[in-house]
């Protein structure tokens, strides 16, 4: 019977990480802050050519909470400048009114109407995105009048 070689001890060599090296940079986390401040949403951003896929974005949130913090910063600012933007359309009237024919001047219906979708996007999106500073407040306070009964353990028909 041949002699068992005694097991060799492997060599101490750090393990490679599989996959694909990150794209994460401190320049690439801080133009994605950036833009995010502007109002530009995630996707949108991830859309660019050099930018990595927003699914990446929201992993480097969860490994990191630094830049977690300064992505749920630069939305922050995002989102009042989002609110600005609807003060500014609001109050753009230079193309409200139309020269008819005739000469006279009529309301353009058609960009009031536009314009007035425009900011209504916005704040839907605006109260989805954070509804503690741009959703409807709710009256939780409410007063019952009548009677109320309460029926325990019988027949639900």
């Amino acid at each position: 019977m041949p002699a068992k070689r005694p097991l060799s001890k492997k060599t101490a060599t750090p393990k490679r990480k599989r996959g694909r090296p990150s794209k994460f940079t401190p320049e690439l986390a801080a133009e994605i802050c950036a833009r995010l401040s502007k109002g530009e949403p995630l996707a949108a951003i991830c859309r660019d050519e050099h930018m990595p896929d927003d699914s990446n974005v929201r992993v480097w949130m969860e490994k990191d909470d630094k830049f977690s913090h300064a992505i749920a910063d630069a939305r922050a600012r995002g989102f009042d400048a989002i609110a600005q933007e609807c003060l500014t359309i609001a109050d753009q009237t230079e193309h409200d009114d139309e020269f008819t024919e005739s000469g006279g001047v009529k309301p353009n219906s058609e960009w009031i109407s536009r314009s007035r979708l425009r900011v209504e996007t916005r704040l839907k999106l605006l109260a989805k995105w954070d509804p503690k500073r741009y959703g409807d407040k709710l009256d939780l306070n409410a007063t019952v009048t009548g009677e109320v009964s309460i029926i325990i353990g019988g027949d639900a028909k």
